[in-house]
């Protein structure tokens, strides 16, 4: 083998040798940086106690905190116990809303089916019908008029006298009939009266429209109210909830307290640096700790030609010998066969 590649074989093995060493060291120190910077940012809570309690942390072995609690002053708890009965009577008294509410309930439901009766017509036929309501009504005054009338025209010779009529309309209608004065003017007096009966059957008709609508609005309000009313039933029990919650939370602030304190006393930014400190250290060290002066060395001189050639001059003897052996060694000239020792001697110094 060339003493070049001997030289850069040897230096090189002893330059990964000191690069392993090194980077054993320098993942050493990073660690032991990061181990560091994790204490620096550990969270240390802080025992705290307040009038309305104190706050409890466990921590393990290792230090790391395993559980966290707190206790209420027992003054709060005397406080909560008796919210917590009149609790249990405000939740009672929501189950029988539902029952003290039913009338409600049922009132709307006869709303809506009443409303539904009067929407069941159009504003028109319940025109209709109230105009023949009207009519029915007045049927019996209007014949003892009428009787009243023509009994008047018979006593005065009068009841066959007929003036007043009128010849068809430019449409084809028929004209007016011939009457008496009076029958005239008793049949005008009914029809001016029946003109107004219809505008007020028209009205009418949009009354009991609205009417019916209102009766379904009116039960939907009950409906709702019965609702609301059921709803507002559970306003004790909820109230008397919230003061719990609210003498839960005066005991539960030592260990909010406590935990928000730890958390100040933790120093991860303090850490952070420690361990970018730390790395930097490792990774500087790594150069000096991975350089080996000897590895170098050697590696250089084997290099050099005249370290080659004094290497060369020293291991002369052994290469001429070898060389010969290589030669000799398998028939020698003087006719061993093979396999059989060379008598061939050497002297000299190495």
């Amino acid at each position: 083998m060339p003493f070049k590649a001997i030289g850069d074989v040897v230096g090189g093995y002893l330059q990964g040798k000191s690069a392993e060493k090194a980077a054993r060291t320098q993942a050493d120190a990073q660690l032991k940086a990061a181990q560091l910077a994790a204490e620096e940012a550990r969270f240390r809570p802080v025992g705290i106690t307040t009038r309305f309690g104190q706050s409890n942390f466990q921590t393990g072995p290792d230090g790391r905190v395993s559980g966290a609690g707190y206790t209420l002053d027992p003054a709060l708890r005397a406080y909560q116990d008796r919210f917590m009965g009149l609790a249990g009577g405000g939740l009672s008294q929501a189950e029988m809303a539902q029952q003290q509410f039913a009338p409600l309930q049922q009132g709307a439901q006869g709303l809506f089916g009443l409303g539904q009766q009067y929407l069941a017509q159009s504003p028109q036929q319940a025109a209709q019908q109230y105009m023949a309501g009207q009519q029915e009504l007045l049927a019996p005054s209007r014949e003892r008029q009428m009787a009243q009338l023509q009994n008047q025209l018979f006593q005065t010779g009068r009841g066959g006298l007929a003036v007043g009529a009128t010849g068809a309309r430019p449409s084809g209608a028929g004209g007016l009939g011939a009457a008496s004065p009076e029958l005239e003017a008793y049949y005008n007096a009914i029809a001016q009266q029946d003109a107004q009966l219809a505008a007020g059957a028209q009205q009418a008709g949009m009354d009991q429209a609205r009417f019916g609508a209102g009766l379904l609005g009116t039960g939907g309000n009950l409906l709702t109210q019965g609702y609301a009313g059921q709803a507002a039933a559970l306003g004790p029990y909820e109230a008397y909830l919230n003061q719990m919650k609210q003498l839960e939370a005066l005991g539960q602030d030592p260990l909010n307290l406590g935990s928000a304190l730890g958390g100040r006393i933790a120093n991860p930014q303090g850490g952070q640096f420690l361990q970018q400190g730390g790395n930097a250290a490792a990774q500087s060290n790594f150069a000096a700790n991975a350089y080996n002066p000897f590895a170098t060395a050697l590696t250089q001189a084997s290099q050099n030609p005249a370290f080659q050639r004094g290497l060369g001059n020293l291991f002369s003897p052994y290469t001429n010998a070898q060389t010969a052996i290589n030669q000799y060694g398998a028939e020698n000239v003087y006719g061993y066969g093979g396999g059989g020792t060379v008598p061939l001697s050497y002297s000299g110094e190495i």
